[in-house]
């Protein structure tokens, strides 16, 4: 243990303590803007500068530890002139445009800059501007960013797609995607780990509140909407909502108030996802050879990152589409034949935790209704909190609605597809059923819950025995990956999220500085699953009426037509390592 002074606390430590832990001890938080716990303690932003006595320089507190008998003042005058001066450089390469900024309110610079009164900024202003693809699902505004490298750090250590990267150098150094290419041409999964851990607003999906409220204008149109399980879990966060008031039937009552025609819940198309995968899993199961597992494909993000990084596995991709696409394709089809209108008159709205979701909707493939597009317009979560606020709504006047029929029927085992292992689970439940005739105890699978990046499980089905692995965040999934084509580990099934956590973690989700959420959040999940008396996604009585009416049974040609998908009909960047290797004159370019 190690004994120390800070801000003339007396405190006692674990040795290798960084003086910012060390400091919380004594009940000082200091500021911070590129500080990511074991991924970024670089002390770029110096803005975490501390005094020690005895030294004459200030030292940065996220990457220096304690040591015996120190005594360190966090607020002395000589530390707040240069945290004052420090950000004051910082801005004068930021465009502080900050009433029109996506992080006005939730921005790190813009706080540390109100606690230390900058008010004004005395250094000439020059930030950087460069030109990026406004139609791109991933945007970055040059003149915003700081370089605190957070974005490499997540990419590089958690994804390990290595996407940005620094470029130019002195005064013009800044953060671009990586091997000198346009984000178009880079590999990039869409996860939106970058966006969530950037403390500006030099990041952001791109913005289609716009053509929302258009299609609601638009008296010809009849306007749906779907909710993703993990939107309801963080919706609220920001709206000053308690969070024990954030319910569903409140989210609901918000989207039938701000004028959207049917509001329904992806849970609906969760459980049908159930129904078509899991009859996949278990015909190829039963033809007993199987050289690699069947891989989940709910997740655009492990999609593309798939595509790209592992072309020759695509194969071994599940047909089945996302919840997100099989809602569209039924809204646009089965419920435009319930409705009795052209389906084009229909238009679909999608609300996802998801940044990768909005290229997924306009994959050209991927839509096969009688529609132009299954699904016509993707937000965030932070973009339907954007939505809720301009509608100024008092949520303690407003009472809780259900969603509508016959797609906002769902069970707990859709629910729980925001999770890490929630879709296996799901799929399980179901599959014991189709293989066995009855239900398992909903709770026979939860081995597969959990944080851990990559669990494995096995279970005894009807005396076959399944092994299953269950993976979120992109580094994880690549060490899977290569172990399964190493012929180190073998499984039948897999469900990768691209996301750490899974969707409840996903990139269009509410950004809470310094905090992790994913975790807390598919709890939320867990306790819809327990507390909801529709627990298996066979039992949905609106899935079996779509069987009964439309589709007929799970894998029927007309469910191949709309609710499958050829994940080989359409094109992504390959990772640079596999171009470099196919193409001898791949260097010539640098």
């Amino acid at each position: 243990m190690v004994k120390l002074t800070i801000d003339n606390q007396q405190i006692e430590v674990k040795e290798g303590t960084k003086i910012i832990d060390a400091a919380v001890l004594a009940g000082v938080k200091i500021p911070r803007l590129c500080f990511l716990r074991d991924l970024n303690e670089i002390g770029a932003c110096r803005v975490c500068v501390v005094e020690v006595e005895g030294k004459e320089k200030l030292l940065t507190s996220c990457n220096n530890v304690v040591k015996e008998g120190m005594v360190i003042r966090t607020n002395s005058p000589k530390v707040r002139n240069a945290r004052r001066t420090n950000v004051e450089l910082i801005l004068s390469q930021h465009d502080f445009k900050c009433a029109t900024c996506v992080r006005s309110g939730n921005c790190s610079l813009q706080e540390i800059s109100n606690d230390l009164n900058v008010l004004n900024v005395n250094f000439d202003i020059d930030f950087e501007q460069r030109s990026w693809n406004p139609d791109f699902p991933l945007q970055k505004d040059f003149s915003k960013c700081i370089k605190c490298m957070r974005c490499i750090q997540v990419c590089d250590k958690i994804q390990s797609l290595n996407i940005w990267d620094i470029v130019n150098s002195g005064y013009r150094t800044t953060v671009d995607v990586s091997w000198n290419r346009n984000i178009e041409q880079a590999d990039c999964s869409l996860c939106g780990q970058c966006i969530t851990h950037c403390p500006v607003g030099a990041l952001m999906v791109r913005n289609d509140i716009d053509k929302v409220y258009k299609a609601l204008e638009d008296p010809e149109l009849i306007t749906v909407v779907q909710v993703a399980p993990a939107v309801r879990t963080a919706w609220a966060e920001f709206l000053n909502v308690d969070d024990s008031h954030a319910t569903t039937g409140l989210m609901v009552a918000s989207l039938k108030r701000i004028g959207f025609d049917y509001v329904f819940d992806t849970n609906f198309s969760a459980d049908l996802t159930i129904m078509e995968e899991g009859t996949e899993f278990l015909e190829l199961y039963s033809e007993g050879n199987m050289k690699y597992p069947l891989f989940t494909s709910c997740c655009p993000g492990w999609v593309r990152f798939m595509k790209s990084q592992y072309p020759d596995m695509v194969k071994y991709l599940s047909t089945s589409k996302s919840p997100q696409q099989m809602f569209g394709a039924v809204a646009k089809s089965y419920y435009a034949d319930i409705l009795g209108v052209n389906p084009n008159k229909i238009f679909c709205v999608s609300i996802m935790p998801c940044s990768a979701k909005k290229h997924e909707a306009g994959i050209p493939s991927i839509n096969d209704s009688q529609a132009d597009r299954d699904v016509d317009v993707v937000i965030t979560t932070r973009e339907l909190e954007k939505i809720i606020k301009a509608e100024n709504l008092d949520f303690t006047m407003l009472k809780e609605e259900s969603f509508d029929s016959p797609l906002g029927i769902g069970s707990g085992a859709g629910a729980i597809f925001g999770v890490t292992g929630g879709v296996m689970e799901a799929a399980l439940r179901s599959a014991y059923f189709l293989v066995t005739g009855k239900n398992p105890d909903p709770d026979s699978f939860k081995s597969v819950r959990g944080n851990k990046g990559w669990k494995e499980s096995k279970f005894n089905i009807d005396g076959n025995q399944v092994n299953v692995a269950v993976v979120s965040g992109l580094g994880n999934a690549r060490k899977l990956m290569d172990s399964i084509i190493k012929g180190d580990v073998k499984y039948d099934f897999v469900e990768v999220m691209a996301c750490p956590g899974g969707c409840s973690g996903g990139g269009g989700q509410p950004i809470r500085e310094g905090m992790e959420l994913a975790s807390a959040r598919g709890e939320k999940l867990y306790d819809i699953d327990r507390s909801m008396y529709l627990r298996y996604s066979h039992e949905n009585p609106s899935i079996k009426k779509l069987y009964d009416d439309y589709l007929e049974k799970p894998s029927s040609h007309l469910a191949h037509k709309l609710l499958h998908t050829d994940h080989e009909s359409w094109d992504t960047p390959l990772s640079p390592l596999i171009t470099m290797v196919q193409d001898e004159n791949f260097f010539d370019e640098y």
